[in-house]
């Protein structure tokens, strides 16, 4: 693969309700959602515009009984996927699903960062491949990286020694603390690092592009979820808001062009 260590790759939808997750956000922000495969595991391919925006797993009942629950999760690209499990084990970190080979896809492990906080590792099984899952303006796509956590200057160390990232100015939040900007040197920022508010779960979320986030929070109301931060001027001339699908999963969406 192409993309440089420590890139986001994918994103994934963890589901009980594949048909109605489909349907929800082919309302709220216009994906086509693939057929489910002939056999094994009920894996979705979702499709922006121009392209494969991540995937949607159909959670079964071993899932569900070993803990799994729905949610968005990113996918980190790695050179060495055993060689990086071994190193975020040894910060502290766990693993949830030991590396495996998916055929034609390549090598994943699921684990946490040392502050519990779920995420895959993976090495593409194509080489000179290159994932343009995240495009910070493209449409359908998720444009912005957020991780909320007990412990943000732990978590800024973690991912810049586990994949590079690193932070590149930040905004003050009062009370909470910093709103840390991350990104691989040379480009720019990804993402941000922030102290969990008391009242939200920690872990990573992400901000789907879509034309009108005012537009968007009626379709998302309207197609049975719930918005939990109403639309908002954020910096840089966007505007974004949080909601939550039919299954419990929080994701955001932004609109706008930076100044």
């Amino acid at each position: 693969m192409t993309n440089r260590q420590g890139e986001i790759i994918w994103y994934e939808l963890m589901t009980r309700d594949a048909d109605k997750a489909a349907g929800f956000y082919g309302a709220v922000i216009g994906w086509q959602v693939g057929a489910p495969p002939s056999g094994g595991p009920d894996y979705r391919m979702i499709a922006a515009p121009d392209g494969n925006a991540g995937g949607m797993l159909q959670l079964d009942a071993e899932m569900l009984a070993a803990g799994a629950t729905p949610g968005w999760l990113a996918y980190f690209g790695v050179d060495d996927v055993d060689a990086r499990v071994a190193a975020i084990v040894a910060e502290g970190g766990k693993v949830l699903v030991p590396a495996w080979d998916a055929a034609g896809v390549g090598r994943i492990a699921m684990v946490t960062d040392p502050q519990g906080i779920p995420f895959y590792v993976m090495r593409g099984a194509t080489e000179g491949a290159t994932s343009t899952v995240y495009q910070r303006r493209g449409m359908a796509h998720v444009g912005w990286n957020e991780l909320l956590t007990p412990d943000a200057e732990a978590a800024l160390g973690f991912y810049h020694r586990q994949f590079g990232l690193t932070r590149m100015g930040g905004m003050p939040m009062g009370e909470l603390g910093e709103y840390s900007f991350i990104g691989h040197d040379g480009g720019a920022p990804i993402g941000a690092i922030m102290p969990c508010p008391p009242e939200a779960k920690p872990g990573w979320g992400f901000y789907f592009r879509v034309d009108d986030v005012d537009a968007a929070r009626g379709r998302v109301e309207a197609a049975g979820g719930m918005v939990v931060m109403a639309p908002m001027d954020v910096p840089g001339g966007e505007r974004a808001l949080q909601a939550v699908d039919p299954d419990g999963a929080v994701f955001g969406l932004v609109s706008g062009v930076e100044a």
